[in-house]
């Protein structure tokens, strides 16, 4: 299931979420992927040519969709959504009906806007939950990502445990629809 023009706004501006055009964003993207600060994003040695084929991968999968983030309009972030079912966390975890799985990536800058980031994940989740369907949002941080451990919390995420993937060692976390509100203040937002 796709979704276009999502809109979420926050003090810090407005967030609208599109699908990522493997063709169009894929120079973009490149530039976020490997970026030194992207580090746990593993792609920091990949081509371009490599990044398409990824999001060209992701664009004809089933089970998961990559979306280009815009904050006031321009490029800002990175989502993707996936059935943890089929994809990422397939046999790692006991799931849930309504489960689904995200990653996230805020392009890098040189001028940091304090709680950015912060108003990126909120701005997620409320995309993710926009879907009735989707009741618990479970993700796979790195264990030593100890930045995006410190969002999810912020955002209402629990770890449930630590998984062995194939990549790395993963805290598996996830977030309830009343976890997030009441982490976030719901519609106080």
């Amino acid at each position: 299931m796709t979704r276009s023009d999502e809109q979420h706004s926050a003090a810090i501006g407005t967030f609208t979420v599109r699908p990522l055009d493997p063709a169009v964003d894929a120079a973009l993207v490149h530039g976020w992927v490997t970026h030194p600060k992207a580090a746990f994003w593993l792609m920091g040695g990949a081509a371009l040519a490599d990044v398409e084929r990824e999001y060209r991968s992701i664009a004809a999968h089933p089970h998961h969709d990559a979306y280009l983030g815009l904050h006031d309009g321009e490029p800002a972030f990175l989502v993707e959504r996936y059935d943890p079912t089929e994809v990422e966390l397939k046999g790692l975890y006991e799931a849930e009906p309504g489960d689904v799985g995200m990653h996230f990536l805020v392009a890098p800058t040189d001028t940091p806007v304090h709680g950015f980031t912060r108003a990126v994940i909120t701005a997620v989740m409320d995309f993710l939950f926009a879907d009735p369907s989707v009741r618990r949002v479970v993700v796979e941080p790195d264990v030593t990502n100890s930045a995006v451990q410190a969002l999810n919390k912020a955002v209402g995420f629990e770890v449930l445990r630590e998984i062995a993937k194939p990549e790395k060692d993963a805290l598996l976390s996830a977030c309830t629809r009343a976890q997030f509100e009441a982490a976030t203040g719901g519609n106080d937002r």
